[in-house]
């Protein structure tokens, strides 16, 4: 089995993809389809048969000609060599079974870390999450093949990519039914331990993989096979999170290690994104405190004055660092990794460019902490 290395962007901005789970094993990288596929750098990856020849086996235009239809899904795909062949092979897979399958980026970023971590076995006795997805990829399945791979031996190569129905059926229904068992352990909290955080974390990761059953069941409708009963929409766990939220206050402080009077704007974007995640936003007798630094100070880069101010007056630069903790009121414990901002602004004074770096700093508090702090609340699990 095979799959393409993507590597990650920061993790507080990351790309619009859409992802695909699959078991993970090495990055083969395949020569040219000029090469000899006997020796050397041209040899044939292992679980794959490399061929070269003339005359073009059958299943470059028919793959159902050498894979039993009643067996397996199987497509081929093209190159200029044979790990583009490989990637264009899983592609056609992935569109052959169509958007039915795909889960959004956010939900498969956080299901996929989860697992990665481990903590999802502190909610299952099964194995098979952690078996089967170790990593994510945007061209495979799980369970899909590349059993095939084909040059003519000059500019062009050939690959087919093949899902056993039988195996995929029992993957699939394999890790749907460990989800479920982990979904049932998630919501099976008191009252009292519902309206928390904790309880926030649960129903939001519980509507994740909810989310990510639908996909896998998807792929079982494809190939024919029976779907696992009992499977459920996420929306009653997504709306019950909502509910949950509610009843949790948060206070926001703000420790200003700066003169400049902008504090509240930066107390307000924090407020402003929890509140949008349904949380009550209080100035006392909260469960859970943010605790929010800002810090303003002047830098100094001689050689960049003219690039910003085209003026006699030189150019003040401000920068700006935020730092925002979730903690809990009585333990004094960070609940979430440290968000944490920084970056500069330009002015002819330097009072202009601090006031132009909160603005800044605003701004991306904005645009990021609701998303960042949604996903980090959804992979939050302790153990049982």
């Amino acid at each position: 089995m095979y799959f393409i290395d993507i590597s990650e962007g920061n993790v507080k901005v990351r790309a619009k993809r859409i992802l695909f789970f699959f078991i993970s094993v090495p990055v083969l990288f395949a020569p040219s389809c000029k090469s000899n596929p006997g020796r050397g750098a041209g040899a044939s990856a292992p679980g794959s048969k490399y061929s070269v020849g003339q005359s073009p086996p059958g299943w470059i235009n028919s793959p159902y000609s050498k894979y039993n239809k009643e067996k397996y899904v199987a497509v081929t795909g093209s190159g200029k060599n044979s790990e583009e062949a490989k990637k264009s092979a899983l592609a056609n897979l992935v569109k052959y079974f169509g958007q039915t399958i795909q889960a959004d980026q956010k939900i498969s970023t956080t299901y996929s870390e989860v697992v990665k971590r481990g903590a999802a076995a502190n909610w299952t006795e099964s194995t098979v999450l952690e078996e089967n997805i170790s990593t994510y990829a945007t061209n495979t399945l799980i369970g899909a093949d590349v059993p095939e791979i084909w040059s003519d031996g000059r500019n062009v190569c050939y690959a087919v990519a093949v899902m056993d129905k039988a195996k995929t059926e029992k993957i699939y229904t394999d890790l749907i039914r460990a989800n479920q068992a982990m979904i049932g352990n998630l919501i099976n909290i008191n009252q009292k331990e519902k309206n928390t955080i904790e309880g926030f974390s649960r129903y939001r990761f519980a509507a994740v993989t909810a989310d990510i059953n639908i996909t896998f069941a998807n792929v079982l409708k494809v190939i024919g096979s029976p779907v696992p009963s009992g499977i459920k929409s996420s929306d009653e766990y997504w709306l019950e999170a909502a509910n949950i939220a509610k009843f949790i206050p948060v206070r926001v402080a703000v420790e200003k290690k700066t003169d400049i009077d902008r504090a509240g704007s930066i107390q307000n974007a924090f407020s402003r994104a929890l509140s949008e995640l349904g949380f009550i936003t209080t100035s006392d007798n909260a469960l859970y405190t943010l605790e929010v630094t800002l810090s303003l100070t002047e830098a100094n880069y001689p050689n960049r004055q003219s690039e910003f101010i085209r003026t006699e007056v030189d150019a003040k630069f401000a920068r700006y660092e935020v730092s925002a903790n979730l903690t809990d009121a009585n333990t004094k414990m960070g609940l979430l990794p440290i968000y944490s901002i920084n970056g500069e602004a330009v002015q002819s004074t330097l009072q202009e460019a601090e006031n132009r770096a909160v603005i800044a700093a605003e701004r991306k508090i904005n645009e990021q902490f609701r998303d960042w702090l949604s996903e980090q609340l959804a992979q939050r699990l302790s153990k049982r």
